[in-house]
């Protein structure tokens, strides 16, 4: 009894095993038609799915191939899918459109099945039930209309969403002659882009503040008119290797924006895309809508679209009253696809409505940490440093014979200033470090001669503490290479802030290196003016002269008063940069 009892229960668990192993294999040209998983376990979600389809391209002439990607937001991982391409059409009949390929081991090939018609390499799904949180397969457009890449993602066997859709993507009107695709191309780029009317007859939001995309390729621009019940124009310009986009958020944090994207598709032409994002994932495609008028331009590396829109801002519900945080986004593409920009948008500073005439105009928070860290270096190599270098070179008398913690004062006036300058300079180091995230490797030799100083402005002090006695035999050598240093050090940040000030963009005639440049030659002629003043301390002119001024005193208020006017011009140049 026992061994038929033990026949069955192992009978039953091979075919369950089998009936389940069947869908795990990605086997399901079954379900092509109603894309619902046959599980018979669990029912479908209706919440938002934490998967997206990315296509490469959101238009298409038959015979091209577009990149498509299934993939889950962080953090979360599928089992199975199966993934086609349907008309656009609701009321469409069930027909599956155009033919896959892939090389993923991942995922298979499906022919599907409708009204007695067989269409070959029409479905993707898995090959097995292994984790997956991307999948990535091309397809070849065949001669349709408009389609949208549909996909039903498991997660668990009983955790299943069956909406999972894809931006539209459109079929091109029609194909036509190089001749004609230039005239198209003259026609369709977007004709006088600029800061005119800005406040007067239309919403503008530019970065930096009152630039003109018409003259400054570096300008950062966003434009909406209002056109009544027309809708709103959108005109977007920005320097980019692969897209531009605006987002409309809730708040200073990116996640559940809403974008409009500017960006090349795998052909290298401009097209205008709707998104949503979520987190920092990649966005969201949607569906384009009521956007039409779209030009679009790519010259010499300047982005540019404009195009009209009856659209909501938000594709979900908000409670904002049209009011909401702008974030202008640039940062490359590869294949159509948007990748991660590498700079934190520029932001507006309060939420606007784009429908109220206005100007406006955004920061950047990695921008700030790059003022930062060019105010604090500047700050610590020619104010801080320089005056305690000059100090204990020139002005050890200021103080006399007095005190303070058993040091003349000269001294702990030297000692305080550096210190300064090496804690300004570990600060300035270490901001620009967060912002750039680690090594930047398109800022030339500046950072490289950054961290020499660093280095240097470290083992400065170290030694100092190290030193001999004052009668000690060996102090003379202490004393020449603890100037030598000091003068070596000054050397390579001089040279660092003039290649700081060259990275930066600040003006067409680029002033403030011209003004660091002057700051360096009043430096040299003081230091000159203090060496004459010190070696001729016994000439008679300069003792009847001290006889009415301290000439010491009076050339170190020239000094400080003429290093703190050129501090100040600096300090603003940095803040206009």
């Amino acid at each position: 009894m026992r061994r038929h009892i033990c026949f069955v229960l192992a009978f039953i668990t091979v075919t369950f095993l089998v009936y389940v192993s069947g869908f795990s294999s990605g086997k399901v040209s079954a379900a092509c038609g109603s894309m619902m998983p046959k599980h018979n376990a669990g029912s479908e979600q209706t919440t938002d799915p934490p998967y997206q389809i990315i296509a490469s391209s959101s238009s298409f002439n038959p015979g091209d191939i577009i990149q498509v990607t299934l993939q889950s937001n962080p953090g979360i991982n599928f089992k199975g899918f199966l993934l086609e391409a349907r008309s656009a059409e609701a009321s469409a009949p069930v027909t599956f459109l155009g033919t896959f390929s892939t090389s993923s081991s991942k995922a298979q090939l499906l022919d599907c099945h409708s009204d007695g018609t067989t269409y070959t390499k029409s479905a993707v799904s898995q090959t097995s039930a292994i984790n997956k949180s991307e999948i990535i397969v091309n397809w070849t457009a065949s001669d349709t209309g408009n389609i949208q890449f549909r996909a039903a993602v498991v997660q668990t066997f009983s955790t299943f969403w069956t909406q999972v859709k894809s931006q539209t993507i459109e079929r091109s009107v029609t194909s036509v002659s190089p001749t004609m695709t230039t005239l198209l191309q003259t026609v369709t780029q977007p004709q006088g882009i600029s800061s005119d009317g800005c406040g007067t007859t239309k919403f503008c939001f530019n970065n930096p503040a009152q630039c003109n995309p018409a003259s400054d390729g570096n300008c950062f621009f966003f434009s909406s008119t209002p056109l009544g019940n027309q809708g709103l124009q959108f005109e977007m310009s920005g320097r980019a290797t692969g897209y531009i986009s605006i987002g409309f958020s809730d708040d200073k944090i990116m996640g559940n924006d809403e974008n409009y994207i500017c960006g090349m598709d795998n052909s290298g032409n401009v097209q205008v895309q709707r998104a949503y994002s979520t987190g920092k994932m990649l966005p969201r495609p949607e569906q384009l809508g009521e956007v039409n008028n779209i030009n679009t331009a790519d010259v010499n590396g300047v982005i540019q679209c404009s195009f009209i829109t009856r659209n909501n801002i938000s594709v979900v519900q908000r409670a904002s009253n049209n009011l909401y945080y702008l974030f202008f986004a640039n940062g490359p593409s590869d294949g159509g696809q948007i990748r991660k920009h590498p700079e934190i948008p520029f932001i507006s500073e309060e939420k606007v409505d784009i429908s109220v005439i206005q100007s406006s105009s955004g920061n950047n928070g990695r921008s700030i940490l790059t003022k930062v860290h060019g105010a604090l270096m500047l700050i610590a190599w020619m104010t801080t440093g320089s005056i305690g270098m000059i100090i204990a070179k020139f002005f050890r008398s200021i103080g006399g014979s007095r005190k303070i913690l058993d040091k003349d004062i000269w001294f702990q006036l030297h000692s305080f200033l550096m210190v300064l300058t090496v804690a300004a300079t570990i600060i300035g180091f270490v901001l620009i470090f967060v912002k750039e995230k680690g090594w930047s490797s398109n800022a030339g030799a500046h950072p490289v001669l950054g961290c020499i100083v660093m280095g240097l402005a470290l083992i400065q002090p170290i030694v100092a503490m190290c030193r001999p006695t004052p009668d000690h035999k060996s102090r003379y050598i202490f004393n020449w290479f603890h100037a030598f240093m000091a003068l070596v050090i000054k050397c390579l940040a001089v040279a660092t802030l003039f290649l700081g000030f060259n990275l930066i963009n600040v003006t067409a005639n680029r002033w403030p290196e011209k003004v660091l440049g002057g700051f360096v030659g009043w430096e040299a002629l003081l230091y000159i003016m203090l060496c004459v003043c010190c070696y001729t301390k016994e000439n008679a002119l300069y003792i009847n002269l001290r006889n009415k001024v301290e000439p010491d005193l009076l050339l170190l208020i020239m000094y400080l008063c003429g290093n703190l006017a050129f501090l100040i011009a600096l300090l603003v140049g940095i803040g206009q940069s």
